[in-house]
């Protein structure tokens, strides 16, 4: 049995059983994530997997060195895991390889929404589907391949973007939010939406106004990473020892702005400058381009701002 499969029957016993309480329920599947290996493996045919555009463009040098070093070291595993496990390759280096990696990834996000769709089914089926709020979401997504890398760790869309989908009790209609949200503000909406107040300790703020159709202002959202471990390619050449230690250890700031512009601020590494909506894909960091210095003057002070009101200290 697979373990989405596991989950979903826990999932529709703890339904069944719980039908005449109020109940919150959670049900945190693991998949897809790596090695990229389940029951569906071949369920998307291999001529229909479309990679990422990045994936088949040279490789881009003007990102940050640790990203580069991410890439190297991933590259390096890709040859010995050709070597060891052929029928499991964590990470790929040629296009053909992205795609089978990919095409095992769609095989695991298949059968979690099947289990998804079951486990849905069985709200239906004990007449809860009027009186219950479903919220879909991720934690992180997957490069698969774009910018030549795998996994998450990276300001990029494909890793920093998530799904974040809500049915409301009785919803009939389907409506998407165009502006971009924070997934800070998760755990504020879903106090909302149950009508509870949030703590004061609790980040963020309740998008629900905004999910019911009220008119709102579209806001900067903000993202960060802290240091963590960074696997590096033994013998590596890309920089000096003291450049690579300096990288690994660097810590971002960045935002996303209603105006379309993403600004990564790094206090030991290269910093990144896109318009998401001209250069969606992210493959022109505009950072050096001196005619863009007020853009990031403007968003600078921005992340400066929510520095200050979050009491980070981080000097960028």
């Amino acid at each position: 049995m697979s373990r989405p499969k596991f989950l979903e029957q826990r999932a529709c016993e703890f339904i069944e059983k719980h039908q005449r309480d109020a109940f919150i329920l959670v049900v945190a599947f693991v998949e897809p994530h790596s090695p990229y290996n389940g029951p569906l493996n071949e369920e998307h045919p291999l001529d229909e997997v479309d990679l990422d555009v990045t994936a088949t463009l040279a490789e881009s040098d003007d990102i940050p060195l640790r990203y580069r070093l991410m890439r190297e070291w991933q590259q390096a595993e890709a040859v010995l895991d050709r070597e060891r496990l052929p029928a499991q390759l964590f990470f790929g280096i040629t296009p053909e390889e992205y795609r089978s990696i990919k095409q095992r990834y769609l095989g695991l996000v298949t059968l979690v929404d099947r289990s998804i769709g079951a486990i849905l089914n069985c709200v239906e089926r004990c007449g809860l589907a009027r009186d219950t709020t479903i919220v879909h979401t991720s934690d992180h997504g997957d490069s698969l391949g774009a910018h030549h890398l795998f996994g998450k760790e990276t300001m990029f869309e494909e890793a920093a973007r998530v799904p974040w989908l809500i049915r409301l009790p009785g919803q009939t209609h389907a409506k998407r939010i165009s502006q971009p949200v924070s997934h800070i503000d998760f755990v504020p909406t879903l106090l909302d939406l149950l009508g509870q107040p949030a703590h004061s300790q609790c980040a963020g703020k309740s998008l629900l106004p905004v999910i019911r159709g009220e008119t709102a202002t579209p806001e900067n959202v903000f993202i960060e990473w802290a240091p963590n471990r960074t696997k590096i390619k033994k013998g590596t050449k890309l920089a000096r020892r003291r450049m690579i230690k300096r990288a690994v250890e660097e810590s971002t700031r960045a935002i996303v702005s209603p105006d379309d512009w993403k600004l990564c601020l790094r206090d030991k590494d290269l910093n990144e400058l896109y318009n998401l909506k001209a250069d969606p894909l992210e493959t022109r960091n505009l950072y050096a381009d001196g005619q863009y210095a007020s853009v990031i003057s403007r968003l600078r002070d921005e992340i400066h701002r929510w520095q200050e009101s979050a009491g980070d200290k981080l000097r960028l």
